[in-house]
C-alpha cells in the first residue's frame, strides 16, 4: 500500500466494485486504453477484474483510491524473454478525478516501488497521439519521450500514432 498525498495506491478488494463500474464505465476512459478494457464496463466486469487480482501474493494491479472510494486503476506488467528487465505500466483515472495530480502522484509512486521491488531496469507506457494530458502525466513522473509510433494502434476504428515513453531505475537513483 502506498499512502500519498492526493490518494492511496492499494490491491483491489471486494468491496470495490461498486466504485469501479461506475468510476470505469465512461468512453473517455475507454478511448484512452486497449481494448480489453470493456465498454460499457458493467458491475460483472469489475467483478471478474477484482476477482483475478484477489489475494494474489504479490499484486501487481491496483487500485488508485481518493476519498475512500477505488476511482482509478494502476498497473505494472513484466515482460518475457530478453525483455524480462522491462516493464509497462498502465494506469486510467476516473473522469472526476482529472486534473488534479492524482494520475501524475500514483505513477510516480508506482514506478519507484516497481524499481525497487520487482527488479527491473526499465518501465515504459504507450500514449495515443489524441492523448496529451497523458503523456503530460508520464513526463511530470520522470517518464522521457522515446518515440512516435507512426499509425502503430486503431482504436475506435481510427488509426494512431503512439507516443512511447520511459523512465530508467538509473533515474531514480540520479534523483
Amino acid at each position: 500500500m502506498l499512502a500519498l498525498q492526493r490518494c492511496l495506491v492499494r490491491p483491489w478488494r471486494p468491496e470495490d466494485v461498486e466504485s469501479l463500474a461506475e468510476s470505469a464505465d465512461d468512453l473517455r476512459i475507454w478511448r484512452n486504453l486497449r481494448d480489453r478494457f470493456p465498454h460499457p464496463y458493467t458491475r460483472a466486469d469489475a467483478e471478474a477484474w477484482i476477482a483475478a487480482n484477489a489475494g494474489l501474493e504479490a499484486p501487481t494491479n491496483f487500485a488508485i483510491e481518493v476519498n475512500g472510494k477505488a476511482v482509478g486503476g494502476i498497473g505494472v506488467t513484466v515482460q518475457p524473454d530478453v525483455y524480462r528487465h522491462s516493464a509497462e505500466i498502465g494506469y486510467w483515472l476516473g473522469v472526476a478525478h482529472w486534473r488534479k495530480g492524482i494520475a501524475t502522484e500514483a505513477v510516480g509512486a508506482v514506478s519507484e516501488w516497481a524499481f525497487r521491488t520487482l527488479g527491473i531496469h526499465r518501465l515504459y507506457a504507450g500514449v495515443f497521439g489524441w492523448n496529451p494530458a497523458s503523456a503530460r502525466v508520464l513526463e511530470k513522473a520522470g517518464y522521457q519521450l522515446e518515440g512516435r509510433l507512426r499509425a502503430a494502434a486503431t482504436k475506435a476504428g481510427e488509426t494512431v500514432d503512439v507516443y512511447l515513453f520511459a523512465r530508467l531505475a538509473d533515474d531514480l537513483a540520479a534523483r
